[in-house]
């Protein structure tokens, strides 16, 4: 009878670790733009992990995705066209309650890295997640709210941070997602504003900033899709089509259910004259 007590507590015990919710299977869903299923998933992990200040800055994240698909701008054109980037009218009004989740989840991620760095300075989770955090932000501000001077504050911060990180553990592939970032970022600024902005270890280096991007591509865990993502934007850039059509090809096949990923493949094959697998 013992025996069966204990065959059976094993196998519920296994049966619960297999549906346990996870930030890999919320950021799947957020990667193939299931948003709704992607934030469910993340209200049951944070129900068993309320401390975790991550789950919060990917519920942020998804936050945004969901508004930069509302919005068009995930389309690739606009990230390769500098006058749409700046341009400052929008063809929609941000949606208020999504905004309102937006700012708490930051808040929430806010609170907890303060108290976690508080206690260790150098809490490498903490430190990721309030990097992530204020990435998220920066984006939602410069894309959503057009301010994008005024975001450059807020991406410095985000990339001290993933430099803070880097510094303690140069094995946190994750962080040079940021680092990469505002590596090309920095590079892509006008002269007359790069001379009076300055974030700690970029130089504007562009080569450096793919470099970073393809370390996460590589070795990164929760950012390596959107490494290939932002390699693939940073290839269009640099006219670089054929790189962006092989990445655009890997993310359709690793994420078949995100109809922009392959609309995206479909515009390229198009232009490419490459038939669409």
């Amino acid at each position: 009878m013992l025996r069966s007590w204990i065959l059976a507590a094993v196998v519920c015990g296994s049966a619960l670790a297999e549906t346990a919710p996870s930030i890999d299977e919320a950021l799947s869903r957020m990667y193939n733009f299931d948003f709704p299923a992607s934030q469910e998933i993340l209200s049951r992990y944070i129900a068993i992990h309320p401390r975790d200040a991550l789950p919060y800055a990917f519920r942020a994240s998804g936050y945004l995705f969901y508004e930069l698909d509302r919005l068009g701008i995930l389309e690739s054109q606009f990230f390769i066209d500098d006058n749409q980037i700046a341009e400052k009218k929008k063809k929609l009004e941000p949606d208020p309650a999504n905004r309102e989740k937006f700012l708490k989840a930051l808040n929430d991620v806010d609170s907890r890295v303060t108290a976690e760095l508080k206690a260790d300075p150098n809490d490498r989770a903490a430190l990721f997640a309030i990097c992530v955090a204020q990435g998220v932000a920066t984006d939602y501000m410069a894309l959503v709210e057009k301010r994008q001077i005024s975001s450059l504050t807020l991406a410095k911060r985000s990339n001290g941070y993933a430099q803070r990180l880097l510094k303690l553990d140069p094995n946190f592939y994750d962080a040079y997602l940021t680092a990469g970032l505002s590596e090309y970022m920095i590079g892509s600024l006008p002269f007359f504003v790069r001379w009076f902005v300055h974030f700690d270890n970029v130089n504007g280096n562009k080569e450096k900033a793919v470099q970073n991007l393809q370390t996460v591509a590589r070795d990164g865990h929760y950012f390596r899709p959107f490494s290939k993502i932002l390699l693939g934007i940073i290839a269009l850039r640099e006219k670089h089509p054929q790189e962006a059509q092989k990445l655009l090809a890997d993310l359709s096949r690793e994420y078949p259910e995100n109809p922009l990923f392959r609309k995206e493949l479909n515009k390229l094959n198009s232009k490419l004259g490459v038939n669409a697998n």
